[in-house]
């Protein structure tokens, strides 16, 4: 079934253009992920999609027997309203019969026929089953308290209410809606974003997104739509299979680039050649070569992000914190902590949502104080701290002469010096965006303003609390190569679990009641050891049942002992003890196979494991029947 058509929209802002004349459609089943740089779109052409912006030109088509379900950067919530009221807040039969159903419950009315018809509606709508999805959809997202006004939630809260409300709007048109969703994972901790990704996988919903989060993107989504120089380009297939495909466009179009200068040097000569007063030049001939000069001549909009700074000189002490404790109320963040950083140390924070993990980063950084213990700095550390909280700023300047501010040249990694302007053309602020206003940039182009301002510093130990948070694909994997390349020390909170996987060291991992531990690896280890201690309890305990419920292996009839010693009827006996665990042992295994989070070199282990037991058990059958037919 046909969902949707965008139809050769484009869109400005004033000399700005963000997109033109793009057309790309939507089929049932569709999981797309939307790909483009920071400030060229992307959330815009949801906006347009949802009918709450306009294009320039072009249309946009629903089918009409479709719901459209959005879910928004920002959220739209009736503050004084609380949890449940907003999220019921929908024009949907089910939802009205529940609504009027908890009326009719509070209001203690005895009216024996009105409930009965609420009753008969609950049943016949299977509201039932709904309140039970939607409840369990709250809990996994951790929202609770149901009765609390909106206005007393956090930022991260409000999303996570945003994010179950569209959740459970698209539950009830039964998959018969497109769902579009502008960074889901933002504000979730991975706990909550391995299971959105899960629920998302197994649903028949077909969904519009942006994210940044590659694990996701990779997992979820089943056509990737790029956005690049204006123009679209669709990829069929996971983001895997996007970046060999882009990576084949680039080479394709480089060779032809390369072959348009080669026509255009020679055009040009022939073009100087002709005499002034001579007028029978080829007409057609001057016109290709035109279109050949714009094509060689055309600058690349999207320029490539380019970190490059000098590191500030790091000395032998870096940051030590010694019997830290922390608590509010009756919550306890650290209960004595100690940990001594050293030199180019790479470490990750994890842990659910609340446990303290900004507040343990206040504390390093001696912007809040610890209730008990010490904090010491090294002389010689900088530190960079790359907050949540975003850019700030007091006055809306200029983006030009915000930098200024800062300093009129900036010193290099190579000992040389930019001026403001170029530095901004290093993280890629174009002329043109240079003169915008701080409040008219994109989430992203702010993001990446911060990151300009932190680098500045020259520090040497960075502090990143959710860094990836709205950075656009292209500018984190440079982000990453420079973080790789980096020498000073690194301190990652990050949801991004690729972001997490490709840099950090070890894990501090937030466990709640003030417990940290320390875990030698990256997320993706910590995970596989996890489910392996899962597992490995789960086959001890089946392990246990299954010797209890053996059963006692027949004795020989009489005359027939003698045709099996006794090392040979204690083997038989293990036999049939050994089989039924191997074969516990090959199921467990064949559902570790299908994590879809597992490396190759992983599933290739699991896989030889596998055929190493399968291989064991033929092996002991065999055997079996061999000693069972002498008893016999």
């Amino acid at each position: 079934m046909h969902y949707a058509s965008v139809e050769n929209i484009s869109k400005s802002f004033g000399i700005r253009v963000l997109f033109k004349e793009l057309t790309f459609h939507i089929e049932e089943g569709d999981k797309i992920a939307l790909v483009a740089r920071n400030g060229f779109g992307k959330s815009t052409l949801l906006h347009i999609i949802a009918g709450k912006d306009y294009a320039d030109s072009g249309s946009v088509w629903i089918h009409k027997d479709i719901q459209l379900v959005m879910l928004h950067q920002e959220n739209e919530f009736q503050e004084d309203k609380n949890i449940w009221d907003n999220i019921l807040c929908m024009n949907h039969p089910t939802v009205k019969v529940v609504k009027a159903y908890e009326e009719f419950v509070e209001s203690g009315s005895e009216d024996a026929e009105k409930m009965q018809h609420l009753l008969d509606q609950m049943e016949h709508l299977d509201a039932w089953n709904f309140e039970s999805e939607l409840k369990q959809i709250l809990s996994k997202l951790n929202i609770q308290h149901l009765e609390q006004p909106v206005r007393s939630l956090s930022g991260g809260q409000k999303k996570r209410v945003a994010l179950a409300q569209a959740l459970v709007e698209t539950k009830l048109y039964d998959g018969k809606c497109l769902l579009i969703m502008d960074e889901p994972t933002n504000h979730l901790d991975i706990e909550m974003i391995e299971w959105l990704e899960n629920y998302l996988s197994n649903q028949n919903t077909t969904m519009l997104m942006v994210t940044h989060d590659r694990y996701f993107l990779d997992n979820v989504c089943n056509e990737i739509i790029e956005i690049e120089n204006h123009q679209v380009y669709i990829h069929k297939g996971d983001y895997n299979h996007y970046l060999g495909q882009k990576a084949h466009r680039i080479e394709v179009q480089g060779s032809e680039l390369q072959k348009d200068k080669n026509i255009y040097r020679k055009e040009l000569e022939w073009m100087r050649k002709q005499p002034k007063a001579r007028t029978t030049k080829s007409k057609s001939r001057q016109d290709h070569f035109e279109l050949i000069e714009d094509r060689v001549k055309q600058k690349n909009v999207d320029s490539e992000v380019q970190l490059q700074v000098k590191m500030t000189r790091m000395g032998g002490k870096v940051l030590e914190m010694k019997k830290v404790y922390k608590s509010y109320g009756d919550k306890i963040i650290l209960k004595g902590f100690d940990y001594t950083f050293k030199k180019g140390e790479r470490i990750g924070i994890i842990g659910k949502n609340g446990v303290g993990k900004s507040t343990f980063i206040n504390i390093a950084l001696q912007l809040q104080n610890p209730d008990s213990g010490k904090v010491n700095h090294g002389d010689t550390i900088v530190f960079g701290y790359f907050s949540q909280e975003g850019l700030q700023y007091k006055e809306d300047k200029r983006v030009i002469d915000f930098v200024k501010d800062m300093a009129e040249f900036f010193p290099m990694a190579d000992g040389s010096k930019l001026g403001a302007s170029k530095f901004l053309e290093r993280f890629a602020f174009s002329a043109e965006q240079q003169y915008t206003t701080l409040s008219k940039l994109s989430g992203g182009e702010k993001r990446r303003l911060q990151l300009l301002c932190i680098l500045f510093k020259n520090p040497n130990f960075l502090v990143l609390d959710e860094p990836t948070n709205d950075l656009d694909l292209q500018t984190l994997q440079i982000l990453e190569e420079f973080l790789l390349d980096f020498a000073g020390c690194i301190l990652i909170i990050s949801h991004d679990r690729y972001f997490m996987d490709k840099l950090v060291d070890h894990l501090f991992v937030f466990e709640g009641e003030g417990l940290v531990s320390d875990f030698p690896g990256n997320y993706a280890q910590y995970r596989v050891k996890l489910l392996e201690s899962t597992l490995e309890a789960d086959y001890l305990t089946e392990k246990v049942v299954i010797q209890k419920e053996l059963p006692i292996s027949k004795e020989p009839k009489q005359g027939s002992a003698n045709k099996l010693s006794f090392n040979e009827k204690r083997e038989f006996e293990l036999l049939e003890k050994e089989m039924p665990l191997l074969e516990l042992e090959k199921h467990h295994l064949e559902t570790k196979l299908s994590n879809a989070e597992l490396s190759y070199i992983e599933l290739q282990q699991i896989s030889n494991q596998i055929t190493a037991i399968i291989a064991q058990i033929e092996e002991k059958e065999l055997r079996w029947l061999e000693l069972s037919e002498r008893m016999v």
